[in-house]
């Protein structure tokens, strides 16, 4: 079982070293630790997925920053419109969708932007999301920003049987 972290600067730093660890069962505790630390390791963890040389490393930071939660979405967010690095795009769209629920309102209002790349790794990551994702995405079919309302049902489509249903049903009102 991981220790409580403490959240310092120098430990997070140590933390994120164990990501990278050999050992299988030392990079899960070290995900375990960034997780009790919270909040604190975001701003970190995001730096680490942006710099990680392999898709291990990506795959850590993300599992940690969606263990982390809530207090992970916006900062991930901003970071993928700044970083359009595609690997770390996937990734951190992973993280989001793994957050689930919480995540989905923010999701579709950065679906605003004029990134056409980056709105498809936040459809990706409803789509992870799945089931809880289709009723706030019906909802934004009738959004006054065209873009939001493209995307959505592009969205819905993506989802197939989950979300198609409930997009036809909205069409007929």
């Amino acid at each position: 079982m991981a220790r409580k972290a403490k959240g310092t600067k120098k430990e997070i730093q140590n933390l994120l070293l164990l990501l990278r660890d050999p050992a299988i069962e030392n990079r899960h505790q070290a995900v375990a630790a960034l997780q009790a630390v919270g909040e604190p390791a975001v701003t970190p963890l995001i730096g680490a997925l942006a710099g990680a040389e392999d898709n291990d490393g990506r795959w850590y930071a993300a599992i940690a920053l969606s263990r982390i939660g809530h207090p992970a979405i916006a900062p991930l967010l901003a970071a993928m419109q700044e970083n359009t690095g595609h690997e770390f795009r996937r990734y951190a769209a992973a993280a989001l969708g793994e957050i689930g629920q919480r995540a989905i309102d923010p999701l579709i209002d950065a679906m605003g932007s004029d990134d056409r790349e980056l709105r498809g790794f936040l459809s990706q990551a409803l789509c992870r999301i799945g089931e809880p994702a289709v009723e706030p995405l019906t909802r934004r079919l009738g959004d006054a920003d065209e873009v939001i309302r493209q995307c959505a049902a592009l969205t819905l489509w993506q989802l197939g049987e989950k979300g198609l249903p409930a997009m036809m049903e909205k069409m007929k009102q």
